[in-house]
């Protein structure tokens, strides 16, 4: 058609380039927000943190993006400055759901203070614990903790010992991993958030499958230049966001925000 590919690369670099601008310039200071996700992405040997939020409607919001891993302290507290930065106040107290790295935590003291509740999610504790073990006592030791997680905090934390107790003597590395992080698998939990939220609150799913809508668009990419995924991952977010749904539990949420808030909800049985 007479047009090349420099002149491509061109256009798509300044359309990217307005997308992840638009992005991170967008404000929250009128918007509740009640949890935060934070998690990230591979592209090639490029890391890109994502935050997503989700309002007291159930309503989520792509928040900022980041450059770095979530093992990179330094650059999630950059991701999360971005956030104060864009209208995020941070004296508003809010659940934060992260994949278990301790960078994470480290900037959400940081950012945020150190009585944050952080529930870390809780498929990636089962897949750091399984990818430990060999194949014969995946299923059982899965089956075990995720009964484990029903349970009162104290209880579940418990029976979470108990299991590690059990894997010490064959599987240390197993053990040590079950123990790792152990209160903050049960946050939500120890908050008593209602269970119709807990399948949204207890993994980072809502973030994972924005990530791969994202995946879905760049598959064909085989060469990351710096900055690339960061802007291809802005221009890509902005159109899933287009399709995202209200959070399952939704109409909970009162619920949550008076947790929050430091106040109980006015009912138990409007919760349960």
């Amino acid at each position: 058609m007479g047009v090349s590919r420099s002149t491509v690369s061109r256009e798509t670099i300044q359309a990217s380039q307005a997308a992840l601008q638009h992005l991170l310039e967008r404000r929250f200071d009128e918007v509740d927000l009640l949890i935060i996700y934070l998690d990230g992405m591979h592209f090639g040997e490029q890391c890109v943190l994502t935050a997503v939020g989700v309002d007291a409607e159930g309503r989520k919001h792509v928040l900022a993006l980041r450059e770095g891993a979530t093992e990179n302290a330094e650059a999630a507290k950059d991701l999360l400055q971005q956030l104060v930065a864009q209208g995020v106040d941070p004296r508003r107290r809010r659940l934060f759901v992260i994949d278990g790295s301790k960078a994470l935590r480290t900037a959400i003291n940081a950012v945020f203070g150190a009585e944050t509740p952080v529930q870390r999610c809780r498929n990636h504790k089962l897949r750091n614990v399984l990818g430990r073990l060999p194949r014969a006592p995946q299923a059982q030791t899965a089956s075990l903790m995720r009964a484990a997680w029903k349970l009162k905090p104290d209880e579940g934390m418990v029976k979470f010992r108990q299991i590690a107790g059990w894997l010490e003597h064959d599987y240390p590395d197993a053990a040590a991993a079950l123990r790792e992080g152990l209160e903050e698998c049960f946050t939500i939990n120890r908050l008593d958030i209602p269970r119709s939220l807990h399948r949204c609150l207890a993994t980072s799913n809502l973030v994972d499958n924005p990530h791969s809508g994202v995946r879905s668009r760049t598959r064909r990419v085989c060469r990351w230049r710096p900055g690339m995924a960061v802007r291809w991952s802005a221009a890509a977010f902005l159109e899933i966001e287009k399709s995202f749904r209200r959070i399952m539990g939704y109409r909970d949420l009162w619920a949550l925000k008076a947790i929050l808030d430091g106040s109980r909800p006015a009912t138990r049985q409007a919760v349960a």
